[in-house]
Parts: structure tokens; sequence; C-alpha cells
């Protein structure tokens, strides 16, 4: 009767253990589904400065190549 006792408590303790785990799982997935909504903000951010910069690089361009020749032609 005494080695049932010993081995519930035992279990009863493994079980508590395992719970303490689980909800430290719980709040690392919590923080790792934050962190990457953060991400996904910060990568669209960087996408739509890109897409700014590369617009803005070709304009400059076209500006450059398109001014001297219609001031060369006159």
């Amino acid at each position: 009767m005494d080695t049932t006792v010993g081995i519930m408590r035992d279990n009863v303790k493994k079980v508590s253990e395992r719970g303490v785990r689980l909800d430290s799982l719980q709040d690392k997935a919590d923080n790792l589904t934050v962190s990457a909504q953060g991400f996904r903000r910060g990568a669209n951010r960087v996408r739509k400065q890109m897409w700014i910069c590369v617009i803005a690089g070709i304009t400059i361009v076209l500006v450059i190549v398109v001014v001297p020749a219609v001031v060369a032609t006159e």
C-alpha cells in the first residue's frame, strides 16, 4: 500500500511539473506569434520602401537621360 501511495505521489508531482512546462511552452508560443507578426509588418514596410526606391531610381535615371537628350535636340 505504501508503494502505491508513493507511486501516486510521484505521478501527481510529474503531472504538476508537466502543467508548468506546458504553461511555459504556451507563453513561448505566444511570444513567438507576436514576434512573427512584428516581423511580417516590418517585411511589408521594407518591401514598400524598396519599391519606392526603385521607382525613384528609375525616375532619376530617366531624367538624367531624357533631359540632356531634349536639350541637345533644341
